[in-house]
């Protein structure tokens, strides 16, 4: 897959405006600093627990795809043993996840590390959560590519209406959803609505 074909696809679905040309962007890198400076002495914990739970990297690295198609590496606390293969997604009580990890994927605190892709300009806190590439490359038809033209997120509206217990056609009609009316009105509505989904923990698998 090429970024030409992913631009052909999301060009006509790419939002307008300066909130979304210079001021979320803005926001994003700034709130993500901020953050990151605070969570500091969070994050050194974490990983120290990581570490000392089960053998391996602290981080697990993966690419995804982000806006325009363009592929990054994601960022997230290691919650699977290293070195267990098994399905691509995720499964409900995965026999990979670590004990630790069953906490940190209850609480999304394994996404914490993600405000570095923010930091970078990769993601945004709110927006599509980002997707493996095999799966945009043999899930997604060229409509559903509209998603890719926007930063993906941290949280979204596809989120807030089910997560993991969403099919994929499911999500991505909520974020094609989002995307035809993105706005600073929907943005914080969705980060507003975050926090009592995180302290639900419903539709994550762990």
């Amino acid at each position: 897959m090429t970024h030409d074909i992913f631009q052909a696809a999301t060009r006509t679905h790419a939002p307008r405006g300066c909130y979304t040309a210079w001021l979320k962007p803005l926001l994003d890198f700034l709130t993500a600093l901020v953050l990151l400076l605070a969570l500091a002495p969070l994050l050194l914990l974490l990983a120290m627990l990581i570490r000392l739970d089960s053998p391996g990297p602290v981080l697990f690295r993966q690419d995804r795809v982000g806006r325009l198609g363009r592929l990054f590496r994601i960022v997230k606390f290691r919650t699977m043993r290293t070195g267990v293969t098994g399905p691509l997604l995720t499964q409900e009580r995965d026999p990979r996840i670590t004990r630790l990890g069953h906490f940190l994927r209850r609480s999304s605190l394994d996404e914490l590390p993600q405000l570095f892709n923010i930091l970078r300009g990769e993601m945004s806190f709110i927006g599509p959560r980002p997707e493996l590439p095999q799966i945009v490359a043999t899930e997604y038809t060229a409509e559903q590519k509209g998603v890719l033209a926007v930063r993906p997120g941290l949280s979204g509206w596809a989120q807030l209406h089910g997560r993991d217990d969403l099919a994929i056609p499911q999500k991505l009609a909520y974020d094609l959803e989002y995307v035809a009316n993105l706005s600073w009105q929907l943005d914080l509505k969705i980060l507003l609505l975050t926090p009592g989904l995180l302290l639900s923990g419903r539709g994550i698998k762990h």
